[in-house]
């Protein structure tokens, strides 16, 4: 998808990541995650990645086990937080009526959020009555938090069902952006309960297991008020939030998210990504905060693994090895950032960067500066009944206003990108995400219900 986090709280960052003892990433614990995941029902992990990252990271003098970001602050974590290897991604549908349930529900999942990020255990310690269910699954239970990062989200139907009924008081309080929702794209086939939902929860980590404890839990207190409704397992981040991190590569091999922004750039968050207090005269209660957009695309692997290299490298637009722009003539590592040119004359004195390539048609300067935060992952699901992969991106964006700065972007792309042969878009969700927790809040999103 496009070319496109924030830091945490001030002293939020690396160095202040302190909770748990460090515990290297070995064989057993890849293992152990990927059994839970397919217990779950879900797509597995990509171990491989997960462990070459952390074994980079560690060998650099970061051990990405240690880091704990704190739960509260003026921004939700998991936006600019630099992008962490591990993501599970869930929505679920409230089943009760009772908007008294709904914030109970809320206020638990609070109290459990802030203890699962600081490396505790739900509940504090354990119950000593051995007859009762335990207050925490224990699957995380002495695992540092590896920079666990946990962002909350509400979807439209939960200020207002299908039918347009008020469940909760909330519909007047309900964003545009909501209300209008996702429009139709070209060579979409959305799944139906597949995206969507009342209420998202987003776990990202360095360790996989920590992110399936985190759902798994948060699920388990959800009992009787809310039911999970759809969840995507992502692996190798697919974008660099920050810029200490290094581009990563996406499944068709190449550099992905080259242009992001980056969580140091200030006044890129303010007007691209963080929803400011004359943008919604309804939703007053979401200055500071952000729109969560994702796209599950699933990517034809095997027919692109079949294509020529100079064939791909112009559907992307990108020399494959490096990320350089197709402009530059001797592409080099130091290349990746430059800017494209257009212009520039290749072979036959056709267009170095053809129009049609993926750079061309969704970067920032083709589409009048508008840009995303990206934070999309890999995944894989195994594979389908003819055995192709199935795998691809779970394409996840956090924008100030879809309307102006993803739909123009994704509706380009669906119809002039190159590289839509090779795709298909399954899955589609949006939702509005609050700003932090102040001082004194009890739940997240607090101030919707004020």
């Amino acid at each position: 998808m496009a070319e496109q986090e924030e830091r945490g709280p001030a002293g939020a960052d690396d160095a202040a990541a302190t909770a748990g003892r460090s515990r290297g990433l070995c064989r057993r614990r890849l293992v152990a995650g990927a059994g839970i995941a397919g217990a779950l029902g879900i797509a597995g992990f990509g171990g491989g990645v997960a462990g070459r990252a952390l074994a980079e990271r560690e060998a650099a003098g970061r051990d990405p086990g240690t880091l704990a970001y704190p739960f509260r602050g003026e921004t939700q974590q998991g936006i600019t937080t630099p992008a962490q290897d591990n993501m599970y991604t869930a929505a679920f549908d409230v089943s009760t009526d009772d908007v008294a349930e709904l914030k109970a529900l809320l206020t638990e999942w609070t109290t459990a959020a802030e203890q699962m990020c600081a490396g505790e255990l739900i509940g504090g310690e354990p119950s000593a009555n051995k007859q009762a269910p335990p207050r925490d699954t224990g699957e995380a239970w002495g695992y540092p938090p590896a920079g666990l990062s946990l962002t909350f989200g509400f979807g439209a139907t939960l200020f207002a069902d299908a039918g347009g009924a008020d469940r909760f008081g909330l519909r007047d309080r309900m964003p545009g952006v909501l209300a209008e929702g996702v429009p139709k794209f070209a060579n979409e086939r959305l799944q139906a309960g597949s995206g969507d939902g009342d209420l998202l929860v987003q776990a990202c980590s360095n360790d996989p297991q920590v992110c399936v404890h985190a759902i798994r839990n948060l699920t388990r207190i959800a009992f009787g008020t809310a039911r999970l409704r759809w969840g995507q397992i992502g692996y190798g981040r697919t974008s660099s939030t920050s810029a200490s991190q290094e581009t990563p590569r996406n499944l068709f091999g190449f550099k992905d998210g080259t242009a992001n922004v980056k969580a140091e750039e200030a006044e890129a968050l303010e007007e691209h990504v963080r929803v400011q207090a004359d943008d919604d005269a309804a939703a007053g209660w979401l200055t500071g905060g952000s729109y969560f957009v994702a796209r599950k695309i699933r990517m034809h692997l095997e027919v692109w693994d079949r294509v020529r290299l100079a064939q791909q490298e112009e559907v992307i637009g990108r020399d494959k090895r490096y990320g350089a722009p197709l402009s530059v003539a001797d592409p080099a590592p130091e290349d990746e950032f430059d800017a494209v040119d257009y212009d520039a004359a290749g072979e036959g004195g056709r267009p170095a960067v053809p129009a049609d390539s993926h750079v061309a048609v969704v970067s920032p300067e083709q589409n009048d500066g508008h840009r995303l935060l990206r934070r999309g992952y890999n995944y894989t699901d195994g594979n389908d009944s003819l055995g192709r992969l199935d795998a691809g991106l779970f394409f996840i964006a956090y924008v100030r206003d879809p309307r102006a700065g993803f739909y123009p972007i994704l509706q380009r792309m669906t119809q002039h990108d190159a590289l839509t042969e090779y795709l298909q878009h399954e899955a589609s969700a949006l939702f509005a995400v609050p700003p932090g927790l102040r001082e004194g809040d009890t739940m997240v999103g607090q101030r919707l219900f004020e």
